[in-house]
């Protein structure tokens, strides 16, 4: 049986076809971008000093403290402090997969739906209820990577355990504020203008014309907050919306124009870029 605790793997891309597991303990590890992928995320927090920024807002956390995120959603850790062992337990979900497993008496994608009203991306469980993830957290990475009969059959199990517990907890969880919900008010609206027009031709002169500050003020604050530049961000957005499109069934020339890119070449150069694969291959790989 492999170690629990893992080296620390910088992909974004899953290998598997329903869920992968990781537990990492490092003493100084480098710095995470923005980013985002195409299945869930289960961020369970263990030791450090960590804040975690999920799409302009950014949480501190404890140890012990959960969060969720969607494909949608562009995030990040922010390691503050290199005194303590950054430790966490990683859990990536294939959404087709979590359908499949839904019933009629609970979605279990539902801890992870924005769109509700009482959805949040943070929990701070009690002790007990730490302790019962913790241990159930621990049983499912024993038996990914054991070797002993049934381990596929048993972690299968262990899995479908902890998303019911975890629906649970996320359904009576209060609705925790982010510490910096909306950073400076600056790079605030700046976001959410992004976010809200990412289809239409945005510049960083546009962007700070809007804003009536100077576009290189408005780029060191964006980047200082944020961790990546304007110009990035944009991108990201759209190739967020873009994977979005694509499995909803809508053509790549489609994608393109719907998510602001100036013309299909630029479109197909930035997807092949980030997700090594072309938008085509993107779509047969998540049927």
């Amino acid at each position: 049986m492999k170690s629990q605790s893992q080296h620390f793997d910088p992909r974004q891309i899953m290998h598997g076809s329903h869920f992968e597991i990781f537990h990492y303990k490092e003493p100084r590890p480098d710095a995470v971008e923005v980013h985002h992928h195409d299945f869930y995320e289960v961020y369970f927090f263990l030791g450090g000093t960590v804040e975690y920024w999920v799409d302009g807002k950014t949480f501190r956390l404890d140890p012990g403290d959960l969060l969720m995120i969607n494909p949608m959603e562009l995030h990040r850790p922010i390691v503050t402090g290199t005194d303590k062992i950054y430790e966490r337990i990683v859990l990536w979900i294939n959404k087709e997969y979590l359908e499949k497993l839904s019933t009629d008496t609970m979605n279990l994608a539902g801890c992870f739906d924005t769109s509700l009203p009482t959805h949040t991306n943070f929990i701070h469980p009690k002790t007990v209820e730490r302790t019962a993830l913790t241990t159930r957290l621990n049983e499912l990475i024993r038996e990914t990577y054991g070797n002993a009969p049934g381990n596929d059959l048993y972690a299968h199990g262990l899995f479908l355990q902890f998303m019911v517990e975890l629906n649970r907890l996320a359904k009576r969880a209060p609705k925790v504020r982010a510490i910096k919900e909306e950073s400076s008010d600056l790079v605030f609206q700046t976001l959410t203008y992004i976010n809200e027009h990412f289809y239409e031709d945005l510049s960083l002169e546009s962007l700070s014309g809007k804003f009536y500050v100077s576009k290189y003020y408005l780029s060191h604050a964006f980047s200082s907050e944020v961790g990546v530049s304007i110009y990035r961000y944009i991108i990201l957005k759209r190739l967020t919306n873009a994977c979005q499109l694509l499995l909803e069934g809508k053509t790549a020339k489609e994608v393109c124009t719907l998510c602001g890119f100036s013309d299909y070449t630029s479109f197909f150069r930035a997807f092949k870029n980030e997700y090594g694969l072309s938008p085509r291959d993107f779509v047969s790989g998540n049927l």
